[in-house]
Parts: C-alpha cells; structure tokens; sequence
C-alpha cells in the first residue's frame, strides 16, 4: 500500500503527521504537485511534480495509484474517482471517504457548487483547527492499523 498526497493543497501540519506515520510504518508516501516541495530526506518519502493546470495532479494520482492505496486529499471528485477505483480517501479534517459514503459527499459538494454558480456566496472551509489535526491523526492511525497488517 502507498499513500497519496493531493499535496498543493494540503495543510503542512497534516504533511508532518505524514512525515512520520511513513517513517514510523515504513510505508512508501508519494507526494504530488505542482509546485516545489521539500519533505524530508526519507526513503520511504518521495515527490512527483506535474504541470500547471486543472486536476493535472489529480490525474497522475488517479493514473498511479492501486486498489487499496490511501489518497489524502480534501478534493471530493479526486476522492470519488479513487474510491471508484478501489482505493480510499482521507480527507484533513479526519473524515474517510469509502464506498458507502462518497455519493453522498458528492452529491453535497456539486449542489453547493451549483449554488455558487448562481451567485450564492456559500462560504469556504473553515480553518483547520487543533481538533482537525488531531481527528486527521486518529483517523490516519485506526485507517493504517486496520490496512498495514
């Protein structure tokens, strides 16, 4: 099993936890962007960088990744796609998206992008508060116990 990282996006402390849940567990984490990044010397940590543009990084992460893989990443199409393709996402806030539950976060994220499309001003996320992090850290904990057998 790998982990994914949808990493433009993605919180730096949530990129730590990373950090040393794949060193911990010697498990191989790929980080994806298009953007520089500089994660800490590991063998066990390595960075792919794409091109600009819409979903380019998606893309590489949906073309790479295996059925049982874990992609981090806060993009309900991307984690719909990956759930499709039998592997499992995990968003910053600790929420795991599945099988069982990825329709209903989709159908919720295009209504909510419908209302925007129509002039509503629905708001962005809230901040990543300390209770995230902590819900992110747990939930990658149980997810890599259950998996990393």
């Amino acid at each position: 099993m790998k982990i994914w990282v949808d990493a433009d996006a993605c919180p730096n402390v949530i990129k730590d936890i990373l950090y040393r849940a794949a060193e911990r567990l010697r498990l191989p984490l790929v980080l994806v962007a298009n953007t520089f990044l500089r994660p800490p010397p590991s063998p066990y940590i390595s960075t792919i960088r794409v091109g600009a543009g819409l979903d380019v990084a998606d893309n590489r992460i949906v073309r790479e990744m295996a059925p049982g893989d874990l992609v981090i990443t806060a993009d309900i199409p991307l984690a719909a796609e990956v759930v499709a393709q039998g592997g499992y996402g995990l968003n910053p806030r600790g929420e795991l998206y599945t099988t069982e539950n990825i329709r209903e976060r989709l159908t919720m994220r295009n209504f909510m992008e419908d209302l925007r499309g129509a002039g509503l001003d629905t708001g962005g996320p809230a901040g990543l508060t300390a209770r995230d992090r902590q819900s992110f850290a747990n939930s990658l904990d149980q997810f890599l116990t259950r998996h990393c057998r």
